[in-house]
């Protein structure tokens, strides 16, 4: 982002002005070459035909490069990240997602340094072979898996955590990568899945919840799965209503995802009580995921699958990381 001169309010970084804003990139030993979205979006607009087309680009250009760097705003970087780690199959190359909490132009940006450093690691290689061959997010001197993080702070520079997986880099005098927790590169054609389906609905639990939101959402036209995001290990109200809502929306075909509220830690069906009914009904344990991994997630797999169990059987398979197993 920059600040508009005239209004004061943040807008999309304009890539054309990159080495104005940036000279030092030209200090960098190997070529730099910038794709801009035309129009240029915030964030906040982002929809799953923007991770296509990020998807594309990528694809177009996946042999000329050693890898990649989105420039990103931090509100849904997560929800790309993660996206781009579905839709990318047999990833070989880095994609590296980084951003700022100060825009560009401001004189204190963490832009800089966090693009400079996104660049280095996507150029980085080990006996010829990209060190970090997935999709992962750059920011504040930290390497995460992308669909294992979470944007848990608004205005501090260290913006993401990464509950459930420990960093894949680190940047201080020198970049220092622990190999034992970053994938191994496919060594196969890139692979796109596109056919992305985003009748998906997030429902979030909290005391008091009544019937008619809950059934508002299950109950929504075109609805084909739902995220519960439930309280601690993936408990749920035992409300006779409550859970004949639920069943009733899995007889008719949707699939309910438990994903925990908590940023570390994930949801153990069957643990306690309340959450043994869902598992009893039909409800599919999310184990670690992020909110982000599993909104995404099903939204490729409900492109790719149209009966639920089969849909059920590939949610549970660890795709790109996402999962601890």
């Amino acid at each position: 982002m920059v600040k508009d001169v005239e209004t004061g309010a943040l807008k999309p970084f304009d890539f054309d002005n990159l080495h104005e804003q940036m000279p030092l990139l030209k200090k960098f030993g190997f070529r730099i070459d910038s794709v801009s979205f035309d129009p240029l979006i915030d964030s906040s607009d982002m929809h799953p035909k923007h991770w296509i087309k990020l998807a594309n680009i990528i694809n177009d250009n996946y042999l000329d490069y050693d890898g990649f760097v989105v420039l990103h705003g931090s509100d849904t970087m997560a929800y790309t990240a993660s996206a781009l780690s579905f839709i990318l199959g047999n990833l070989s190359k880095p994609v590296i997602i980084t951003g700022s909490q100060l825009p560009m132009g401001v004189l204190r940006t963490d832009g800089r340094e966090n693009l400079i450093s996104a660049i280095e690691i996507a150029a980085a290689k080990e006996d010829d072979t990209p060190i970090v061959p997935e999709v992962a997010i750059y920011f504040e001197y930290k390497l995460y898996r992308g669909n294992r993080t979470y944007k848990y702070h608004a205005e501090n520079f260290n913006a993401f955590i990464s509950g459930n997986y420990p960093v894949l880099a680190e940047s201080g005098v020198n970049l220092k990568f622990f190999p034992e927790h970053i994938l191994k590169p496919r060594f196969k054609k890139l692979k796109l899945h596109t056919k992305l389906d985003n009748n998906v609905a997030i429902l979030k639990l909290f005391p008091g919840i009544s019937q008619h939101l809950v059934d508002a959402v299950l109950q929504t036209e075109g609805l084909r799965a739902v995220v519960i995001e439930s309280f601690g290990s993936g408990n749920a109200p035992m409300d006779s209503w409550f859970i004949k809502s639920l069943k009733n929306a899995i007889d008719n075909g949707i699939i309910i995802v438990n994903i925990t509220q908590c940023i570390a830690g994930g949801v153990e069906m069957g643990k306690y009580e309340t959450s043994m009914e869902l598992q009893q009904i039909g409800v599919i344990s999310g184990h670690d995921m992020t909110i982000s991994a599993a909104v995404t997630k099903l939204m490729l797999l409900l492109g790719e699958y149209q009966k639920p169990e089969k849909l059920k059987q590939e949610f549970l398979k660890n795709r790109a990381g996402e999962i601890t197993v």
